[in-house]
């Protein structure tokens, strides 16, 4: 499974356009290749670095595997009947907030899993709940970072 963004290179400076010091908005996602029998894929994105431990930046879940990316500024609401939800991030809001380190040079993760069913949790659901309904489902992840400094 590939999964890139068109927007930096794996690795590189995510561009200030999609942190807290510019429009705050999701940056282009791609990926191809998901693996047979998918049945939804759902993202995180976290910080590693940050000094209150992992800091996550946006969880996505239950999306139609037959897309092969999401645009940039991705909508923080989607449609509830097609069943499409935002997890809460550290922010505790149930959409992307965009990398925003208090100092330093951190890594974010943006990280695909292809999942064998579509999740049974609601919009707002934590991380943790996020991660215990996936487990036993992954059939592939795939991941990639980009830096940012303030």
């Amino acid at each position: 499974m590939k999964f890139f963004s068109p927007a930096f290179a794996n690795t590189d400076k995510i561009p200030a356009k999609y942190t807290c010091d510019g429009e705050d908005i999701s940056p282009p996602l791609e990926w191809s290749d998901i693996p047979v029998g998918t049945q939804s894929l759902a993202i995180i994105c976290d910080d590693p670095d940050a000094p209150v431990g992992v800091w996550d930046h946006w969880l996505i879940f239950n999306i139609n595997p037959n897309l092969t990316g999401l645009d940039e500024n991705t909508p923080k609401q989607f449609d509830p009947f097609k069943g499409v939800g935002h997890g809460l991030n550290s922010w505790k809001n149930a959409y992307y907030g965009g990398p925003c380190p208090p100092s330093g040079q951190h890594r974010y993760y943006f990280k695909l899993y292809a999942l064998d069913r579509r999740l049974q949790i609601k919009p707002g659901s934590s991380k943790g709940d996020l991660l215990r309904a996936m487990e036993g489902h992954i059939l592939e992840k795939a991941h990639f970072y980009g830096v940012y400094a303030r």
